[in-house]
Order: C-alpha cells, then structure tokens, then sequence
C-alpha cells in the first residue's frame, strides 16, 4: 500500500505512522530550536566568565528588542508554513509555492522597517526595558551589532519553518547548526582572545545568523521539493498575507507578550531588588540567566510542537482526524515527558546548572539559586501548553492559538509580577511564575477536553 502511494506521488504525510513522522518532523526541529537557543546561552555563559553579572544584566535588557525580531519572524514564519501546509494538503502545490514568494518579500520588508525604527530610538528603548547607568553601555554595543543581522536573523527563522513544511526537516536543523558551532568557536575568540567583550557575543551571533540565513536560501532556489524561490514570484500576494498570517498570529503574540512581561519583569526586579541587599542589577542578572535555561527546556517542547504542525496542518487540509489526534495526543505526551524531566534537573541540580554562568559573586549565586528553584517550580507544565497551542495554530484555529498564547505570559504572569511583590517584595516576582503555569495548565486543560471530543465525534462519522 505504502509503495503505491509513492509511486502515485502522494505526500506521506497523509499516510505514515505517525510516530515515526513525528519523531522524523520533531528531532530536527527541536535540535533547531536548542541551538537556537544556545545563541543566546553561549553569550551569557561566555559573558558572565569574561566580563561578569554587569555584562549578563546588559543582555538581559537587550533581549526584548532580540524577542521583538522574532516575534515578527515567528508571525511570519508560522503563519506561512501553516497555511502552505493546508494548501500541500489539498494538492494546491501552486498555492504553496506563492506563499513562500510572498513570505519572503514580506521578511526582507519587515527587516529594514525594524532597523529604521529600532536604530534611532535605542537609548530610550533600553532605558524602558530596565538599563542603568552600569548597564546602558554594555547594552547599547550589544545592541547595536544584533540589530544591524536583522534581515539575516529573520530570514533563517522563517525560511526555517516553510523547510519543515517542504519535507525537509533536517535542513533548518543543519542550517542553524552550523551557524551555532560557528557561533560556538567565535565568543571565546572575540571576548577572550581580542577583548570585544560583549560586541565581540553580538558579532558572533550575527555571523552565525547570516550563514543559516545562505544556506536556506540557496536551498528554496535550487533544491525545494514542492516550493522554490523564483525572481517572478518575489512579491506580496494581499490574498496569501490575509489567509496566512492569522494563523501565525499565535506565534507572534507569544513572543509580543514575552516582550512586555521581560520589560515589566526587568524594571519590577531593579525596583524591588533594590530594597534589599541583592541589589538590582544582581536581581536582572539573575533572572536574566534563569529565564536563558528555561529557554532550553522551553525550546525542546516549542520543537516538539513545530514537528508536529506540518503533520497536523497536512491531515487537516486532507481530512484525517485520527491521524490529527493521534499527532496531538503524541506530542503532548512527548513534550511533557520533556518538562517533568526539566523540572525535576531544576529542583535537585540548581547550583550545578548555575556553575556555568559564573559564581564569583556569592550573592548572585546565592539569589539565582532560589530564583532557579522558584520561578521554575511550575514548568512541568509547560509542554503540554506550548504543544496545544500548536495544535490549533496548525490546524486553522488562530482565535483559540491566540488566546492561549496570550494567557500564560500576558493574562496571567505579568499581573501576578505586578500585584505579588506589592505584599511579599522580590519574592513575590519569583512565586509569579509557579502561580501562573499551574493556572494556565487548568484553563488549557479544558481547551484539550472540547477539541478531543470533537475529533472523537468527527472519527466516528469517518
């Protein structure tokens, strides 16, 4: 059977296990968004040896601007991928092939807006996301290089996410990391060996971003399987841009909402640690590397979710809910085996994981120690909300992906910073989080309920 759909050209997206298709789909993306991760791990890590907490801190308020560039990225790339995937689905090849053209016209637009804006107005968006006068110059030189890899940085996002969608999976995992060892072998040389310091972790980052950027590039030119670049089809289609896009909205107020709450957390840890012997710039620092691991964890469920969506977004357009359950229930398991097991390396490793970053301060080891073992209490949850979101974010349902994107972090987290530390200081910051991965999990939790039902209901009638 399987032999005869290959011959007869059809996708086996609509036709393998989908175990295997999901761990065929799943690995490469996760090891993509670990090494994309590892960007900013790398920096912090290498940082904090060479230069020390003031340097981390500065990162830390520069990473809202770095959150801002993604979010547009993940809009643009999720919303294409997604819809191309539907339309691979229906057999409407010629569709798909529009959607990279015009996604990829929309990503090098974008690009250059951001830059124009961002340039002029850096010193005052810094001051906004919590730089002092120990901080602002270190985060202006960072800053400033990440800002100028824009275009390179985008691009390698997006065109990471039509590669998943175009049967390739493996590409964007090759394309970021090589970009990721090179990055890797850089940092050391640029801060240790020629004293850049922090510009030196930026310049590295960009380089790293400009070859994964050439290398997906080159591959929609000569070697996409069902979707190319070609010079014609370089423009902006408004039907495509209508029909796509909401469905990487999800992905886009996710990363919008993680701006605001590092924004909101930055200033409430500078605030609040300030009335204490911590110190401020301590506190940033801190969470700063905090936030970096449970970026780690975060990322391997994120991957999970991004394997699977190509699947799901593919069975959707060629209605199969079994095939679209079985996915989902498989992911779900996958990804919060994943965050247990993070959880868990959290609560009985703190000070080992934390050696990394540096321990020649004894109060931030001290405060990153309690802070790693607190804010991080609730992440079990967390793969099983990033899958899910998935789930209706591919499967054409960007009002429920929104809505769930926005909870944790923009309904739920960032009220509980502002309101907590209000009666308990600082620790309130970090028993904000906990609070809102364990209610978050609840309200997702009958999302899931509903939308099996309906599947279960739609497998009978198939």
């Amino acid at each position: 059977m399987e032999q005869n759909k290959m011959k007869q050209g059809e996708n086996p997206l609509g036709y393998k296990p989908v175990g295997h298709l999901l761990l065929q789909f799943a690995l490469p993306a996760i090891i993509a968004m670990l090494v994309n991760s590892i960007y900013n791990i790398v920096d912090q890590i290498f940082i904090g040896q060479g230069i020390g907490y003031l340097g981390n801190a500065a990162t830390t308020i520069a990473f809202p601007i770095v959150t801002i560039i993604l979010a547009i990225s993940t809009l643009l790339g999720a919303g294409g991928s997604a819809y191309a995937a539907i339309k691979l689905g229906e057999k409407n090849e010629k569709e798909a092939d529009k959607t990279l053209g015009t996604v990829f016209a929309v990503t090098l637009a974008a690009s250059v807006v951001v830059m124009a804006v961002a340039f002029p107005l850096m010193t005052p968006m810094l001051k906004v996301f919590g730089a002092t006068e120990n901080t602002m110059g270190y985060a202006r030189q960072y800053t400033s290089v990440i800002l100028m890899g824009t275009p390179f940085n985008m691009l390698s996002v997006v065109l990471s996410n039509m590669a998943r969608t175009d049967g390739n999976p493996s590409l964007s995992m090759y394309a970021i990391l090589v970009g990721a060892v090179l990055n890797t072998i850089l940092d050391p040389v640029y801060i240790f060996v020629f004293h850049w310091g922090v510009t030196g972790a930026a310049i590295a980052t960009i380089t790293s971003q400009i070859i994964s950027a050439v290398v997906l590039v080159h591959y929609f030119i000569f070697k996409g399987k069902h979707m190319r670049l070609h010079r014609k089809g370089l423009s902006i289609d408004g039907k495509i841009c209508r029909l796509a896009l909401p469905l990487g909205i999800s992905s886009g107020i996710t990363q919008v909402a993680s701006t605001i709450l590092q924004v909101v957390m930055n200033n409430s840890l500078v605030y609040y640690g300030n009335q204490t012997d911590i110190g401020g710039d301590v506190a940033l620092s801190a969470m700063g590397v905090v936030n970096k691991i449970g970026m780690i964890l975060i990322s391997i469920c994120i991957g999970i979710g991004i394997g699977s969506q190509p699947i799901l977004g593919f069975n959707k357009g060629a209605n199969q809910p079994k095939r679209m359950r079985r996915t989902f229930l498989l992911a779900a398991g996958a990804a919060t085996a994943v965050s247990i097991t993070g959880w868990l390396a959290c609560q009985i490793f703190p000070g080992q994981i934390l050696s990394l970053f540096g321990t020649k301060d004894v109060l931030f080891t001290q405060f990153a120690i309690r802070c790693l073992k607190i804010y991080m209490l609730g992440i079990f949850s967390a793969g099983f909300q990033v899958v899910t979101t998935s789930y209706f974010q591919s499967t054409g349902q960007p009002l429920k992906a929104s809505v769930l994107s926005m909870l944790r972090q923009l309904l739920l987290l960032i009220p509980l910073i502002l309101t907590l530390p209000l009666t308990f200081g600082l620790e309130g910051i970090l028993y904000a989080g906990p609070a809102a991965d364990i209610t978050s999990m609840i309200i997702v939790s009958q999302f899931v309920l509903y939308e099996m039902r309906k599947l279960n209901r739609f497998c009978k009638d198939t």
